[in-house]
């Protein structure tokens, strides 16, 4: 009867999320939805909700790595690859939606593609978006990480990658674990120096946007890579 019990309760699961998708489901529901997938005769509850215990949230566990997922009782190598499976097919999929549109076509859009798989890391990355002439996405980079408050972004390496992918025009993103978007000195002098280093290369610097919590600052609406410009041709 217990074995009916947990069987049924897997099924409702399933039907909620062929009902409604993942609305109003809890992260560990959601875990133990996506450990049943290969695990088909045990019950999932209990690792799922150590695993949310451990890692903090359904994000946490989806970017842990497999050997510190297999640390819990009931989630062996078949389902540790299942969850890394799952991570790198979202960011795979997110990089063709991407690739689908001219994301530079507003910094909504940008911030609407990137805030979700931004928002909560705990350190500040600098991801770099290089776009053809049609301004479609050729590919998106991590390109520098660095302690909370600070990242070393180095201008010559991402023209060099420009160059590398035949970029026309680049747009810049990259988040504040503090949640705040305002620009710091650094963000307005590594975003100058990119627009002038852009210009002399003949590759232009579409926009800088600071993604926090649940906001975010653009370079270009707020008028400032067009001040860049001007400024460089004033002999800046």
């Amino acid at each position: 009867m217990e074995k009916d019990d947990k069987l049924g309760h897997r099924e409702r699961l399933r039907e909620r999320f062929l009902r409604s998708g993942l609305k109003g489901f809890h992260d560990y529901e959601i875990v133990e939805l996506l450990l049943t997938m290969w695990t088909p005769r045990r019950d999932c509850k209990k690792q799922a909700k150590e695993a949310i215990t451990r890692f903090k949230n359904l994000k946490g566990i989806l970017e842990a790595e497999a050997q510190d997922l297999q640390k819990i009782k009931g989630i062996g190598p078949v389902n540790a690859a299942g969850i890394k499976f799952v991570q790198e097919l979202a960011k795979e999929f997110l990089k063709q939606k991407l690739e689908e549109k001219p994301v530079c076509k507003s910094s909504q859009e940008v911030y609407d593609y990137l805030y979700l798989s931004m928002r909560d890391l705990k350190k500040e990355a600098f991801k770099v978006l290089f776009l053809n002439g049609q301004n479609r996405v050729i590919e998106a980079e991590d390109l520098f990480q660095g302690t909370v408050g600070a990242s070393a972004v180095y201008p010559r390496e991402i023209m060099e990658k420009a160059i590398e992918y035949h970029a026309s025009s680049l747009i810049l993103v990259h988040n504040h674990p503090s949640g705040s978007v305002a620009p710091s000195r650094s963000d307005r002098s590594i975003t100058q120096d990119l627009v002038f280093a852009g210009n002399i290369m003949q590759i232009k610097v579409l926009d800088h946007i600071i993604i926090g919590d649940n906001k975010y600052y653009s370079f270009a609406d707020e008028g400032l890579i067009e001040e860049y410009n001007q400024l460089q041709k004033k002999g800046g």
